[in-house]
């Protein structure tokens, strides 16, 4: 399998920001796009039940065989099933056999019509109950959850869960996880600018779109999308949800300390020293158990993890890496299937 220590990228690109701007521009989404279109997978929209809320999926199967296993992606904060990570982690996986369920969080994509309460991260329950309903499509085969930043984090809480809520997964890959929202808002608060307006453009855009598709219904007008992020997360969790503040919140998504200790599905974590999103010291104090792994690189910025200037990346080879060592390796009749990329 492959490792942090495989992922040596040259020189131009050991720097943290311009790897994450990198992942973010169109060139990269383009490269994705060729790279999954090029495996030809059918693809089917699926509408999932989640508990009181319905969630879009997209199952990438492959053409010409039958798939060796499942792959659940769960794209970042903001992004969706059309991320430039999502669609070449999803290449990636078809090149290995899987069939690739793209999942768009509540609001995410093109969603904002199918729940009338807004999206939060402390909304794990209905992605485990979409999850449960993808296995449920695609009986007998074995399953891996992975997913990036926020979705990382969704797909470590989904993995904890996962016992307990009957849902069979043989490994769980997280890459740039949130581990503390508090921290994550710090970090935004304090560096270069432009992550805090990028992240907020997108996420005022994505609750204009929510009050367009429900008019009447929702209580943020214009004077509260012009606040900063702390100030408008704070009248969101006031508005939309039980929690008493702002640090209750953080805390009920947060994988830091022992919360991942329990884990009874292996895992694995790949952390970039310079990311500038997600602060690595959050990973110092992180508890996990045996068959956990946790790798940090000194690059890769926040999942960009870029090889060259094809603007390959090394994400999602160490995601079909583990993969299919472990999700598909025991799948019957699967080893031609399953030989490297």
């Amino acid at each position: 399998m492959l490792t942090a220590a495989d992922y040596r990228p040259p020189a131009w690109l050991r720097n943290g920001h311009v790897q994450s701007l990198l992942s973010a521009l169109p060139p990269r989404l383009l490269a994705g796009e060729r790279a999954l279109a090029a495996q030809r997978p059918t693809v089917e929209e699926w509408l999932l039940p989640a508990g009181d809320a319905t969630l879009q999926a997209f199952l990438h199967a492959p053409a010409d065989a039958p798939p060796a296993a499942i792959a659940l992606l769960l794209h970042g904060w903001e992004g969706s099933h059309r991320s430039s990570y999502v669609r070449h982690a999803a290449a990636a996986l078809l090149r290995r056999g899987f069939a690739v369920v793209t999942l768009n969080f509540r609001d995410h994509g093109d969603t904002h019509h199918l729940n009338p309460e807004p999206f939060h991260s402390a909304r794990l329950d209905e992605v485990v109950a979409a999850a449960c309903a993808v296995q449920a499509r695609l009986p007998g085969q074995p399953m891996g959850v992975a997913g990036f930043s926020l979705g990382g984090n969704f797909a470590l809480r989904v993995a904890r869960a996962a016992p307990d809520a009957g849902l069979a997964l043989a490994h769980v890959a997280a890459i740039c996880p949130v581990v503390h929202g508090a921290s994550g808002l710090r970090a935004l608060e304090t560096g270069l600018p432009l992550y805090h307006w990028y992240f907020m453009r997108k996420w005022r855009a994505s609750l204009r779109a929510k009050r367009e598709r429900f008019p009447g219904q929702h209580r943020f007008d214009e004077a509260a999308l012009s606040r900063d992020m702390r100030a408008l997360t704070a009248e969101m969790v006031r508005q939309y949800t039980a929690f008493p503040d702002l640090d209750a919140y953080f805390d009920a998504y947060a994988i830091d300390g022992d919360r991942l200790a329990g884990l009874r599905v292996p895992a694995s974590i790949l952390m970039a020293e310079d990311d500038p999103v997600i602060p690595v010291a959050d990973f110092a104090d992180l508890v996990l158990p045996a068959d956990a792994r946790l790798e940090i690189s000194p690059w890769g910025g926040h999942c960009g993890f870029i090889l060259d200037a094809r603007l390959s990346g090394f994400g999602e080879r160490w995601i079909a890496s583990r993969f299919a060592a472990t999700v598909a390796g025991g799948a019957a009749g699967a080893a031609g299937r399953l030989s490297a990329a």
